[in-house]
C-alpha cells in the first residue's frame, strides 16, 4: 500500500504545483508547433491520438474526479451534497450547447469554411470557454492537468491546420493559439484564487465531470470511416485507460 502511494506521489508531483499551469499550456503550444512545422497529413494518426486522449480523460474523470464529487460534503452538517447528479447532467447539456457553436472541435471535428481570412469566433470562443471550465478542478486534482493536456494536444493540431487552411495570418493564428493555451491555466488560477468558488468546488467539478463525460465518450464511441471499430483504435483506448489508472 505504501509503495502504491509513493508511486502515485511520484507521478502526480510532475503536475504540481506550477506544472498544473504549464502542462496544459505547453500541450497546446506543442500541438501548434507540430501542425505548423511538421504539417501532419495522416488523419489516422490524429484519430488514434484522439482515441487515446478520450479514453485517458474518461478514465481520469471516473477514477479520480467522480469519487471526489460524490464524496463531497457540506462542512456545516457533513451531509452528502444533494442532487449532485443534476450538476453532472447540467455539464452534459452545457457541453452540447458549446458544441453547437464549436462544431464539435473538442473531439476533432472542424469543418473547413469557404471564407478566407475569416475567424470563426463562435467556434473559437466556445473552445476557450470549454478549456477555461476544464481548468477549475485541476487546482485540487493535479493529475487532471495531464488528461486535459493530452486531450488538447491533438485538438491544437486540428485547430491550427484549420486556421491555416482558412488563410488566417500567421501572427493572428499564433495569438489565437496562445489565448486558447492560456484558457485552462486561467481557469485553474481563478479556481484556486477566488475564495468564494471554493464553497462550490464540488458543484463546479460536477459540471466539469458532465462536460468531460460527454466529450470523452463521444471521442471513444464515434465510428471511424466505414463505421469500423478497428484494432488500432481499440489499443489506443485501452492504453489511455491503463495510463490513467496508473496515475
Amino acid at each position: 500500500m505504501m509503495q502504491k502511494y509513493t508511486n502515485f506521489e511520484a507521478l502526480t508531483a510532475l503536475a504540481s504545483p506550477k506544472m498544473i499551469y504549464l502542462v496544459p499550456l505547453l500541450a497546446v503550444l506543442a500541438g501548434y508547433a507540430v501542425a505548423n512545422f511538421l504539417k501532419p497529413k495522416n488523419k489516422k494518426t490524429v484519430k488514434l491520438m484522439l482515441a487515446f486522449s478520450g479514453s485517458f480523460l474518461l478514465a481520469l474523470t471516473t477514477v479520480h474526479l467522480l469519487p471526489d464529487v460524490y464524496g463531497g460534503h457540506l462542512e456545516e452538517d457533513h451531509q452528502i451534497l444533494p442532487n449532485i447528479g443534476l450538476y453532472i447532467m447540467a455539464g452534459i447539456v452545457i457541453q452540447i450547447v458549446l458544441e453547437y457553436f464549436s462544431q464539435g472541435a473538442e473531439h476533432g471535428h472542424v469543418h473547413q469554411q469557404n471564407h478566407h481570412h475569416y475567424i470563426p469566433w463562435l467556434l473559437f470562443i466556445s473552445l476557450c470557454l470549454h478549456a477555461f471550465l476544464e481548468g477549475f478542478p485541476v487546482s485540487r486534482h493535479s493529475e487532471l492537468a495531464w488528461g486535459i493536456a493530452i486531450h488538447h494536444f491533438p485538438i491544437a493540431i486540428i485547430l491550427t491546420v484549420f486556421f491555416d487552411q482558412a488563410k488566417i495570418p500567421k501572427g493572428v493564428l499564433l495569438a489565437l493559439m496562445v489565448i486558447f493555451a492560456l484558457a485552462t491555466p486561467l481557469g485553474t488560477y481563478i479556481s484556486s484564487s477566488v475564495a468564494m468558488l471554493g464553497k462550490y468546488h464540488h458543484q463546479i467539478s460536477a459540471v466539469v465531470v458532465g462536460m468531460l463525460f460527454h466529450i470523452s465518450s463521444t471521442i471513444i464511441f464515434e465510428s471511424n470511416e466505414g463505421h469500423k471499430f478497428n484494432i488500432g483504435k481499440l489499443l489506443a483506448i485501452l492504453s489511455g485507460i491503463a495510463v490513467a489508472v496508473l496515475l
